[in-house]
């Protein structure tokens, strides 16, 4: 017999009441998909759990005022990457790297941390063809201002849609799509070096 899941709403509204439990299931749900946009913004994966777990205390400290119109999703998220946005600010981080976090003391956490871009059908020399292009690309959106990287990642890694970037984002949806338009467009001018 298969219990129906509980619902984000049921489970903030029980948390709101105090309830360790709907918290303890907010956190199983939220805590890979917070760390995972996170860790994409900044590629360095100790801040970025330090960043996440300050997103699940700001939420949870601000239960009272989230917004029930609003998707519980996009709540945690327009925490998280306003965060996040902020720590770049202040770290002013220029890139990110394709090799993994620069923190990354073992191979496995480099490997774990690492963005790779593989084919079945690419011999060696494709594949390091690849891995240098996926590089120039990271490094791209590493020097977009930190809000267009946040939309562009939303967009195009999150596959989350305009209107929900505008909720997590806090702004307007014309803001949004212009965000990501010029985004699109300094990524554009920065690897026009690599069209054919």
């Amino acid at each position: 017999m298969n219990a129906t899941p509980v619902s984000d709403h049921e489970l903030v509204t029980r948390a709101q009441l105090g309830s360790e439990t709907a918290y303890r299931e907010l956190l199983d749900r939220y805590q890979r998909p917070v760390f995972s946009i996170i860790f994409r913004m900044i590629r360095d994966r100790e801040q970025a759990e330090d960043l996440a777990q300050e997103t699940f205390v700001r939420v949870f400290n601000h239960i009272g005022r989230y917004d029930p119109r609003y998707k519980f999703s996009s709540w945690i998220f327009k925490i998280a990457t306003n965060l996040t946005i902020d720590w770049i600010r202040r770290k002013e981080l220029k890139t990110v790297s394709i090799d993994g976090s620069r923190n990354a003391v073992t191979s496995d956490e480099m490997e774990a941390s690492a963005i790779t871009i593989v084919s079945e059908d690419e011999n060696p020399e494709e594949l390091l063809e690849a891995k240098e292009l996926g590089e120039e690309i990271e490094q791209a959106i590493g020097k977009l201002r930190p809000e267009y990287r946040a939309a562009i990642l939303l967009r195009h890694v999150e596959g989350r849609e305009y209107q929900e970037i505008a909720e997590i984002m806090a702004l307007p949806l014309g803001t949004v799509k212009t965000y990501i338009h010029r985004g699109r467009n300094e990524l554009r001018d920065t690897l026009q070096h690599l069209r054919v």
